[in-house]
This record gives structure tokens, C-alpha cells and sequence, in this order.
């Protein structure tokens, strides 16, 4: 096999992939053997939260007007004026908030983390952390997955909050329907399992975020373009990642038996 041949295969997305495979059981066996860095934790923590507030608050917000516009007219058609604030928030309780949000993470801060660790790479600032005895699990993929972790779930609950929201303003703006009637719908389909629900995936999520983000970084080779394809095919790799992921879970959480 030639040098083109085999950096190519190197480059391969199937590979790198299977790398963060690899990358999550190193974190896995990290987080109970490494060592912390807190200061760490709190810089990525500020980056995935309140760094990523702008962006999550636009799009949940005109995602729930958009829906409620486009289910209410249909359900009024059938009478149904008192099922929209249920419907709605099942919806997005259950997969827009946690789709869309994980969505806008991976796109923001999952493709900073590929870039950011991917230049590290290929400069060569990797190796000298070894020199330094110090290792890049600990120091630049635990404190990301743990800040990823700890932040997506109260972002998911943000986007869920804004997407009612604005489902509500634009109930009332459009069709006249009494934010109270919306919300009390709301109240009785609703459940604390759907919330729960919401939390679990937010966990889930962000790890696949920052565990994917930081894997391709760590597999980056070449020099600035590699870095750039590096980070743009880690948002695209977590988007996949994370709908598989998401259509698995809607199996084992929703599910119901014909009988």
C-alpha cells in the first residue's frame, strides 16, 4: 500500500469513528482513575452553556411558533382546539428540543473542540503534554465530556421552556386561543417521565458531542486543511450519531405494545 493509499485509509471516517469508540472507554476508565482538572471543567462548562445561549434561545423560540402555526390550523379543523398545547409539547419535550439543541451544540461547540484539539495535533502541542507527563485524556477530552454532560440537559430544559413559549405567543398571535387554554393543555398530556425523558437524552447527547468532537480532533493529521475537514465532518458524524442514537432511545422509551 502507498503513502497516499494509506493516509487515506487513515483518514477514513469508518476508522475515526471506531477511534471514539475506543476515546469513550478511555474516558470511561479516566473518570475513575485520572486526575480532575475543575478550572478546566468550568472554562468548557461556561462554553457549552452560557457561551451556546444565543443561538439555542433563536431556534427553539421560532421552532415552537413554527410548529404551533403549522399543528394548530389542522387540529382546529377537527375541533381539537384544547388538544394543541398537549400535542405540542409532547413533541417538543420528547424530540425537537433535545434534536435541535444537541444539533446547535455539536454545530457550535462539538466543531470547536475538533478544531481546537485537532490544531494542538498537528502542531504537535499533544506530544509535548506527554513530555510534560501529563495526559491528554485528563487534560483536554475529560474536562469537555464532562462539561458537555453536565450542560446539555439544563440547555435541553431552556430549549423546551423557549419552544413553549413561543408556541404559546404565536397560539394566541394567530389563532386566537387563550395561553391559558394552551398551557393547561399542556399540563394534562405532559408527564414528569417525559421530562425525565428530556434529561436522559441530554446526558446521553453530550457525550456523544464532546466524545466525537474531541475524538477527531485526536485523529487529525496533516496541517490547516486537515484541521478545518477534521471539524466540519465531526458536526456532521455527531448529527448522524446522535439521530441513531435518538431513533434507539424513542424505541426503548416510547414503544408500546399492539396488545
Amino acid at each position: 500500500m502507498n503513502y497516499t493509499a494509506r493516509k487515506k485509509l487513515e483518514q477514513s471516517w469508518v476508522i475515526r469513528c471506531f477511534a471514539a469508540l475506543l476515546l469513550f472507554g478511555q474516558v470511561l476508565l479516566h473518570l475513575i482513575q485520572g486526575k480532575t482538572y475543575y478550572r478546566k471543567i468550568l472554562q468548557h462548562m461556561v462554553t457549552a452553556g452560557p457561551a451556546s445561549v444565543s443561538p439555542v434561545l433563536l431556534v427553539s423560540g421560532f421552532a415552537g411558533m413554527i410548529f404551533t402555526i403549522q399543528t394548530a390550523r389542522e387540529l382546529i379543523r377537527f375541533g381539537a382546539v384544547d388538544a394543541i398545547g398537549g400535542a405540542f409539547a409532547l413533541a417538543f419535550c420528547r424530540e425537537l428540543a433535545p434534536l435541535l439543541t444537541a444539533s446547535i451544540i455539536a454545530g457550535q461547540v462539538g466543531s470547536a473542540f475538533a478544531a481546537e484539539i485537532g490544531a494542538m495535533r498537528v502542531t504537535e502541542q499533544i506530544d509535548a503534554l506527554y513530555m510534560l507527563k501529563t495526559n491528554p485524556i485528563d487534560y483536554l477530552v475529560l474536562p469537555r465530556v464532562i462539561a458537555c454532560v453536565f450542560m446539555m440537559p439544563f440547555m435541553m430544559v431552556f430549549a423546551l421552556v423557549i419552544g413553549i413559549t413561543g408556541g404559546v405567543l404565536a397560539a394566541a398571535q394567530f389563532y386566537h386561543i387563550d395561553p391559558e387554554v394552551f398551557l393547561e393543555s399542556v399540563r394534562s398530556l405532559l408527564k414528569l417521565s417525559d421530562l425525565f425523558m428530556v434529561l436522559v437524552k441530554g446526558l446521553i447527547f453530550g457525550a456523544i458531542v464532546a466524545i466525537n468532537g474531541c475524538s477527531w480532533g485526536l485523529t487529525t493529521k496533516g496541517g490547516v486543511k486537515e484541521v478545518g475537514e477534521s471539524a466540519t465532518t465531526a458536526v456532521v458524524t455527531t448529527w448522524v450519531l446522535i439521530f441513531m442514537v435518538d431513533f434507539l432511545l424513542s424505541l426503548l422509551m416510547f414503544q408500546q405494545p399492539l396488545l
